[in-house]
């Protein structure tokens, strides 16, 4: 898709939002490669290294080898044996994420983060008065440039679900721009496996029904989806169509705080598991102290390949007193599941049953996908 400014004018015409999704690019990686100059243009994997260790996130220069996140580590290491592993820093991170979080705020008040490293925001009605979203996305990629010494891909679009897959469509360090009317062709020609929530076996099965891209997915009638896809049917008709109706939120009356992390490749192992849980727990804990809440309910979720959800939940007396506990609960919670019958594509972890929040401000998203952990 081009780069046209007046694609704003027909959004404006058309009565349809303004919306961005900004993505950064290989975000944890690229904050160690930015801090350690001898890292710079090396595969870099941040996470454990040996026999147990995962990969939390992965340089560009590591993914050309195959590197992905979610990898046991040996794995990398096998198909890079150059690669250097570095441990996390989330404070750094989260440093990094606040001055990007400002950057959003000065355009607008509408921005719904779901990680770290990536935001919604709705422009519609821009607090600088530019009018042009395509404009204001690049401006925003400038900024951050400019304030972080980090690149951002952008995504411009009428609704979340294109804007999304705009934003992944010239990384890294890019930007693209769906204009009205281009939505359904733009979806018409992808992979299906490029949707958000089409996992690799979700492709699988969709490949073994004849449905390769979003043309044969548009193909089908909804009877069709619903009986092969149960519940992600009618996500899948809308999509198919370049149809979203959501909202870009804000803010939310919170119920839960919690995390949730899709893997790029369905994991089974059981060290995988517990350190991918670790991770979630490190940066859900930090959200529930930014907001002094407080909750007596955890659950532990999973999807497994099939599409098929499981989860376990412990609700104790008194609010959960502090991380140990609340580790100590979602370990329980796994280990429950383990073995697993099959390979999960999805793992999250939440605090519910929430009797306080206290002053912040930055809210934590519920659910919040921890797109690179």
């Amino acid at each position: 898709m081009s780069e046209r400014h007046d694609s704003d004018d027909d959004s404006e015409a058309m009565g349809l939002r303004k919306i961005i999704h900004v993505d950064m690019d290989a975000f944890f990686a690229s904050v160690e490669q930015r801090d350690n100059p001898d890292l710079r243009g090396k595969p870099v994997a941040v996470g454990g290294a040996g026999g147990r260790g995962v990969v939390a996130a992965a340089s560009y220069e590591a993914r050309k080898f195959g590197v992905r996140s979610a990898m046991p580590s040996v794995t990398a290491q096998r198909l890079c044996p150059d690669l250097i592993f570095v441990r996390h820093r989330f404070d750094a991170y989260k440093e990094a994420s606040r001055q990007i979080r400002a950057i959003f705020l000065r355009h607008t008040p509408h921005v719904e983060p779901l990680s770290l490293d990536e935001a919604y925001l709705d422009v519609t009605d821009d607090l600088l008065g530019i009018g042009s979203a395509t404009r204001i996305a690049e401006l925003i990629r400038q900024e951050i440039k400019a304030k972080t010494q980090l690149t951002a891909s952008a995504g411009v679009s009428y609704n979340k679900f294109l804007a999304k897959l705009a934003s992944d469509q010239n990384k890294p360090d890019g930007l693209c721009v769906i204009r009205p009317g281009e939505g359904a062709e733009f979806v018409a020609r992808l992979p299906v496996r490029r949707f958000h929530g089409v996992g690799p076996k979700g492709a699988e099965k969709m490949a073994r029904l004849g449905i390769a891209t979003g043309a044969d997915l548009a193909a089908k009638d909804i009877a069709f989806l619903r009986q092969h896809f149960g519940s992600q049917a009618d996500y899948l008709y809308r999509a198919a169509r370049g149809i979203d109706l959501r909202p870009v939120r804000a803010h939310r009356e919170r119920k839960s705080i919690g995390g949730e992390r899709t893997f790029s490749e369905d994991i089974s192992s059981g060290p995988a598991l517990r350190e991918t849980l670790d991770n979630i727990i490190d940066i859900v804990w930090d959200s529930i102290e930014r907001t002094g809440a407080k909750g007596r309910t955890v659950t532990l979720k999973m999807k497994y390949s099939d599409f098929q959800n499981v989860t376990r939940a412990k609700t104790v007396d008194e609010p959960v007193a502090d991380k140990r506990e609340f580790a100590q609960i979602g370990r329980a919670l796994l280990d429950e599941l383990l073995p697993l019958p099959m390979p999960i594509r999805l793992m999250g972890l939440t605090l519910s049953k929430l009797e306080r929040y206290g002053e912040s401000e930055e809210r934590p998203r519920d659910e919040a996908q921890l797109s690179l952990l």
